[in-house]
């Protein structure tokens, strides 16, 4: 796992080096939700507002999200992908896409069908963990 981590903070320099691994998934969430305000993102992650502030401040900063009012609620802001963060994203998601095809090329369909059901299972595990707390 560390290794797999690894690996993604590379790739993720590769792509954009003012960006860290944590920003893409910020982008991705956005994306994923479709825009929610930078206190549902620290409650997501469960990290401090501050924290999540500076990510959100150096994404504004590159362009790639934007803040815009709640059409409900003014006082409220709602963070968006802008144009420029929706075609990292794509780069990122193809980057990595061509990177899991390279590295599986070789293996028999047998492993690729263990694989993919080892990692439905560790994927729903780690939705109930999220969703349920540890004893799930």
């Amino acid at each position: 796992m560390t290794v797999f981590a690894r690996r993604a903070r590379a790739s993720a320099d590769r792509i954009h080096p003012e960006l860290s691994l944590v920003s893409y998934t910020l982008l991705g969430h956005l994306r994923e939700v479709g825009g929610c305000r930078a206190t549902d993102l620290a409650a997501h992650y469960s990290l401090d507002k501050s924290t999540v502030s500076r990510q959100v401040a150096a994404l504004q900063r590159a362009g790639l999200i934007e803040r815009r009012r709640d059409p409900e609620d003014h006082r409220v802001h709602v963070l968006h992908l802008t144009h420029a963060g929706t075609a990292i994203l794509a780069l990122v998601t193809r980057s990595r896409r061509a990177a899991f095809r390279e590295r599986l090329a070789g293996w028999p369909e047998e492993d690729l069908t263990r694989f993919a059901s080892y990692l439905q299972r560790y994927n729903a595990t780690a939705s109930a963990y999220e969703t349920e707390g540890p004893e799930a």
